[in-house]
């Protein structure tokens, strides 16, 4: 034991400690002080102590220390510290709230973290606890869009009443086109995914055009049909209605939904609807996309074929498109559900009106 470092254990005193060490209930730290102060009554030097318990020579010498002044309840109590730096002052929080809800200076977008620690001269993670505390996230954004359309509740009750309750003896598909699907090339090979690692593919690419896909989303049986075209005119337009035209079984009536592309309103394909009779358009309100079921079969394609694909000629990226609304119709085909209540989305429309008239 180090010099001025001297105790000597009483029966009782040793018996307390050895219990500490014994009990399964016995906070870790309680057992290791405790063997440090009876390690040192059997005269084990500083190193041995240390060798048998694992910590360093100023934490043995610290506990030591602690049990002559302090005795047992010494080693089962921390001592309190004062803060490092005062608690930030209610007020002090209120304006860097405050400032975070008004507008930046300079024209920044938004408040980082170091620019609002630099105005308000705190520490950054002073102002990453407020914030979080109070639920403010300055760097996140959410996009949205109100539907302006003067008919929007009845085009929506609409739709909504072909996905819940379809016409019998009739087909609803959901029709859209996906344009501009680039066949990217990676100009070198990636690493495939390891443990510890993810995959890899280079940030820069090679263009091999372009193709458009038009696709129909059965609603009663989930199943797609598509066609890859070079554009996305009235022309493509029809020559993709003809196939469903040739597709679907005579007798059948073909209620479709689509959006408000021009497209899909040209004169010539109002007359071919004219010669058709037995289809009829149900178009979604503007600025509602989302109303349309088949956008959910564009978002699985793009997350799962698209996105990290590599194709090296538009032919290449046909292909891979075919096959997988091939492997779609098979395994993942399933009726459409709709579950949204019209009423509650008539409802946060109008909220989102009223919000923006009261701010703007």
């Amino acid at each position: 034991m180090r010099n001025g470092i001297s105790f000597e254990l009483s029966g009782g005193v040793r018996e307390r400690l050895r219990a500490i060490v014994a009990d399964p209930k016995s906070p870790q730290k309680h057992v290791w002080r405790a063997r440090i102060v009876l390690l040192s009554d059997d005269g084990r030097g500083t190193s041995a102590i240390m060798a048998e318990t694992g910590k360093s020579k100023t934490c043995v010498w610290r506990w030591q220390e602690r049990f002559m002044s302090d005795g047992v309840e010494g080693l089962l109590h921390d001592k309190s510290r004062p803060p490092g730096t005062a608690p930030i002052s209610p007020d002090r929080v209120a304006e860097i709230v405050r400032m975070t809800l008004e507008p930046t200076p300079h024209e920044a977008t938004h408040w980082t973290l170091r620019a609002m620690a630099k105005t308000a001269d705190v520490a950054a993670s002073t102002v990453q606890s407020i914030w979080k505390a109070h639920g403010l996230a300055p760097h996140r954004w959410k996009s949205f869009k109100l539907s302006n359309d003067p008919a929007f509740v009845d085009k929506l009750t609409d739709i909504i009443g072909l996905y819940v309750a379809p016409p019998a003896h009739a087909v609803v598909l959901s029709i859209d086109e996906k344009s501009q699907i680039q066949a990217l090339d990676r100009t070198q090979p990636g690493l495939p995914l390891k443990k510890g690692r993810g995959a890899t593919m280079t940030h820069d690419y090679k263009r091999h055009g372009t193709t458009t896909l038009f696709a129909s989303l059965n609603v009663l049986d989930g199943t797609v049909i598509g066609q890859n075209m070079t554009r996305h005119r009235h022309q493509e337009f029809i020559r993709f209605l003809n196939r469903i035209e040739r597709d679907i079984p005579a007798g059948k009536i073909i209620h479709v939904i689509l959006d408000n592309y021009a497209a899909h309103k040209h004169a010539k394909v109002r007359s071919w609807l004219a010669r058709h009779p037995r289809w009829t358009f149900h178009f979604t309100p503007t600025s509602s996309s989302w109303l349309n079921a088949v956008e959910g079969f564009f978002a699985k394609l793009t997350r799962r074929r698209l996105k990290h694909g590599v194709f090296h000629s538009v032919v290449d990226l046909q292909g891979a498109i075919k096959r997988f609304i091939s492997e779609y119709n098979v395994r993942d085909a399933k009726p459409f559900i709709w579950k949204a209540d019209p009423n509650d989305i008539i409802a946060a429309r109008n909220r989102g009106f009223q919000m923006l008239e009261s701010i703007h």
